[in-house]
């Protein structure tokens, strides 16, 4: 595409959102090969204005961001990739408590207190068989970490069943505190420290609630982000019985709370804290405390949509190379302080959509022998939902996508030495990568902090799950401009000041040469497989490598 000018990118972002209406974007009608830096500002900046309140799915402003992706990737020359349209139907059902009319208290001795809402506890009901649930006077278990490994010979449940209790996790899991790389996988977070774990095991274990703890340090984030994004609406895929087979109610509360919790039923938060990091942790009652909780909500059941268009290859039209990155964000939040209720998400994730959307440009403008498809999937903040259901009804077999690549986030950096590879050592993909940044003179790295989860908080895992090999890479900590410091210091502020808060918006004065070199690379990566013969496949003991057998053995 032509690259705007500094006044029409301007203008073309100003009339972003007249294009869910069939009018003319701004945007400039002929395509190239290039990857610009001004083509990608004007994605992401049309897609994190004002207009479109903070993408969230479901709602008229959410969806109409959706259409203007894909009137974006039809613009650009793709074709609709399933059945004739661009869109698949995400069958969702929104779940949103009313505070003022729902309680969170904990009774003891010494009476009852209730907790307040956003400050002290973020809770809801993943339940939407009924507008009404409730927790009556459950006993309150500390169980650790919450969780049942037995490959790693642990089990927080061990003797104590938490049928109909209230269960207290903590976040994370037992490596993280002790470094200890012989218990679970040290610092680096398995899947098992992630909160999804703790509320599917709870689930099955019969818990009638959860109470997660949270540090800022094991969780990977401030509780404003715990706060922020657990207000409004929540969602879940529609399920027939209303998921009336999870816990009653999911909850965060800070530590301070916890430590005043633990006190009152005459226990000592940090000792127990340290006693969970050992082998042989035996869940400890809360004795004395019982958990009633109400929750009053509004549940409807929505319809929100992933977009996906493909390039079709001109050798081998029925192999796909899969590009992803979520649409969606947290749209308008009235809870959270300040005037500014809308989360425009700038960098998560109108940037990574704005990037696949430039690959896509570039594709479209040199077609490769193998067809690359490019979904924009939806519900990723509320869980994953959008890929998750995109992994369970693929728009073709998945033994028919050879390899895929997750954008979640290409945010304004000076140019780097290396690319982080979150999950590094998954793939063969990772091969093809390291030859690509050959090319710019850099190497791929690993992450450098492992032990925030990254790897099982994007998309792709959803699409590893079912065996399709992916891999999540972008950016870089060594700077070309100040080092590892200065990359480090960039990713700590947009976690600490913009990261699922108001302030994610675009800024004019965005450094986007490490954004370009990004998508380059990238683009890179998918054009060797796009135009290869190969099957990259997950590097052996991956435990997905099996999955990914056994789906290759399928019909096809």
């Amino acid at each position: 595409m032509r690259a705007p000018t500094k006044t029409s990118l301007v203008a073309a972002a100003t009339l972003a959102l007249a294009a869910c209406a069939g009018v003319d974007t701004g945007a400039p009608a002929q395509s190239s090969a290039a990857i610009t830096a001004a083509d990608f500002a004007w994605r992401t900046k049309t897609l994190a204005d004002d207009r479109f309140e903070g993408r969230g799915p479901g709602t008229p402003k959410g969806e109409a961001s959706a259409d203007w992706i894909a009137d974006e990737m039809k613009r650009l020359g793709l074709k609709p990739g399933l059945n004739g349209s661009f869109f698949q139907d995400v069958p969702a059902a929104s779940i949103t408590l009313d505070p003022a009319k729902s309680t969170f208290e904990i009774v003891g001795k010494d009476g009852a207190k209730q907790l307040k809402f956003a400050d002290e506890v973020a809770f809801w009901t993943p339940r939407f068989d009924k507008t009404e649930q409730k927790v009556d006077n459950a006993d309150i278990v500390f169980v650790g970490y919450g969780v049942d490994a037995p490959s790693e010979r642990w089990n927080d449940f061990k003797g104590v069943d938490v049928k109909g209790k209230a269960i207290v996790v903590l976040i994370n899991d037992p490596g993280f505190i002790t470094g200890d790389k012989r218990m679970f996988k040290g610092r680096a977070m398995t899947y098992y420290g992630r909160w999804t774990y703790k509320f599917e095991e709870a689930a099955r274990r019969g818990a009638a609630a959860v109470i997660i703890v949270h540090e800022t340090e094991p969780a990977a984030y401030g509780w404003q982000v715990v706060r922020n994004s657990n207000q409004g609406a929540k969602y879940y895929l529609d399920k027939p019985n209303g998921n009336a087979d999870l816990a009653v109610v999911h909850s965060w509360v800070t530590t301070d709370v916890a430590k005043d919790l633990f006190a009152r039923a005459g226990l000592n938060y940090d000792k127990l804290r340290l006693a969970a990091n050992k082998r042989g942790f035996k869940p400890v009652a809360l004795k004395g405390l019982k958990l009633n909780a109400v929750t009053r909500s509004a549940v409807a059941r929505m319809k929100t949509r992933n977009v996906i268009g493909v390039v079709p290859g001109t050798a081998k039209p029925d192999e796909h190379v899969l590009y992803t990155a979520h649409w969606d964000h947290l749209g308008v939040k009235e809870g959270v302080p300040g005037a500014d209720k809308i989360h425009n998400g700038a960098l998560d994730n109108a940037s990574g959509v704005a990037a696949i959307l430039e690959i896509a440009e570039a594709f479209a403008a040199a077609p490769p022998r193998r067809s690359v498809m490019f979904a924009a999937v939806t519900l990723e903040e509320q869980g994953l939902l959008g890929s998750e259901f995109l992994a369970e009804y693929p728009p073709v077999p998945l033994n028919k996508i050879v390899a895929g690549l997750n954008f979640d986030g290409v945010g304004p950096s000076p140019p780097a030495r290396d690319m982080t590879v979150v999950g590094s050592g998954a793939s063969e993909l990772e091969d093809i990568l390291a030859a690509e940044l050959k090319k710019q003179d850099r190497v791929p790295a690993p992450d450098p902090e492992p032990e925030k989860g990254s790897f099982y908080r994007s998309d792709h895992i959803s699409l590893a799950k079912v065996g399709v090999p992916m891999l999540y890479a972008g950016g870089g900590i060594d700077l070309r401009e100040g080092g590892k410091a200065a990359g480090m210091a960039l990713r700590d502020d947009y976690r600490t000041n913009r990261y699922h808060q108001p302030s994610d918006e675009w800024k004019d004065d965005w450094d986007l040469r490490g954004a370009v070199e990004t998508m380059q690379v990238l683009h890179g990566v998918g054009a060797v497989v796009a135009n290869g013969d190969s099957w990259p496949t997950w590097y052996k003991d991956n435990e997905f490598r099996a999955v990914r057998e056994k789906s290759m053995k399928a019909a096809h």
